[in-house]
Formats: structure tokens, C-alpha cells, sequence
């Protein structure tokens, strides 16, 4: 018999893999639940991804793609004129009311990479990014510290399952972003 050309099966092995991990965790993830996940034989998965570690990576990188969609989607890094504070309080709101499910999906492989050290490249490469891109509105520095900010209250609210508070959201990151034109009552001495 033929093989059956299928330009579309690694990825229905790596949604695969997020659908498994979202339903069972990591510890669940085998070549054998994805296989049958995606309803492909077990040899597919393993062509594809020689080892779990391999899939988790993709998995990661396609999850990582969600946040970075909602962030670009959001006009935030284009908008130089609002309040950054505010339209990133708003962002985290739009993404923590979203897909909920997929949020908690995303740091669940996020979070792997403390144990699986092949995650780690693929989790510092989306917070690299993910600052690059905020540091279109603020300063390299300033826009790692707002990542971080934004990473422990998405985190906080995931774990405790309390209620997202926009307001604190926008005060905590307001703290953060240095005042771009200090008065002088605010201004440093000495200067």
C-alpha cells in the first residue's frame, strides 16, 4: 500500500499534545496518548518527535503563540500615546477572561521547563521576545520588569482562583513604568 502524504500531521500530533496536557498534565503526555489523540498510528508521533521532550518544545512554542497574538492583536505596542499601565492591565484581562483552559494550558508547559531543561531555550526565547516587543513602549529593562509583574499576577490569579482586579493590575504596573517627564517635586536631587 502507498504511504499517504499528510503535509498536516505534525501539527495535528503537537494540538494533540496540547489537548493531552490540557486534559491530563504533562504526566499524562506519552507517544501513545497523542497517538490516539490525534488518531494517528504511534509510529507518526515518533517520526515526528523522537522524544517527549521534543513534542513539549513544540507544544510550548505553539502555545507561546497565543499570548503574542493577543498582545499584538491588542494595538498596545502601536499606541505610544496611552497609558501603558492601563492597556496592559486591560491585555491581561482580555487574556485571563479568554480561553481560560488554554492560559493555564500555557504556563503548565511554561512552568515544565523547570523540570525538563529542554523546555528552558523555548521559555527564555518567548520572554525575550515577549520584552522586546514591550519595549517598543518603555525601556529594555523597564518592559522585563512589566513582563515579570504581568507573569506573577497572571500566576497568582491561576493558582488562588481569585478574581482578576484590573485596578491593581494597572497601579502595580503604573509603579513600575518610570515617569517619562519628571516634575520637578519628583524629580531626583542633585540634578
Amino acid at each position: 500500500m502507498p504511504r499517504r502524504y499528510d503535509p498536516e500531521r505534525r501539527r495535528r500530533i503537537i494540538d494533540a499534545a496540547i489537548r493531552v496536557v490540557g486534559e491530563k498534565g504533562i504526566a499524562g503526555l506519552s507517544h501513545r496518548s497523542v497517538a490516539a489523540e490525534a488518531d494517528v498510528p504511534l509510529g507518526s508521533t515518533t517520526y515526528h518527535f523522537r522524544t517527549l521532550d521534543e513534542l513539549l518544545v513544540a507544544a510550548l512554542r505553539q502555545a507561546n503563540e497565543g499570548f503574542a497574538r493577543t498582545l499584538t492583536e491588542s494595538g498596545l505596542l502601536e499606541n505610544t500615546e496611552g497609558d501603558l499601565a492601563a492597556d496592559l492591565a486591560r491585555l491581561l484581562r482580555q487574556w485571563l477572561d479568554g480561553d481560560r483552559a488554554g492560559v493555564e494550558l500555557e504556563y503548565e508547559l511554561y512552568l515544565a521547563a523547570l523540570r525538563r531543561p529542554a523546555l528552558r531555550p523555548v521559555a527564555a526565547e518567548w520572554m525575550e521576545q515577549t520584552a522586546e516587543s514591550l519595549a517598543r513602549r518603555t525601556d529594555p529593562a523597564t518592559a522585563r520588569a512589566l513582563l515579570a509583574l504581568l507573569d506573577g499576577i497572571c500566576l497568582q490569579v491561576l493558582l488562588t482562583g481569585a478574581p482578576y482586579d484590573e485596578e491593581y493590575a494597572r497601579e502595580a504596573l503604573a509603579r513600575v513604568i518610570p515617569d517619562p517627564c519628571p516634575t520637578p517635586a519628583t524629580r531626583p536631587t542633585g540634578t
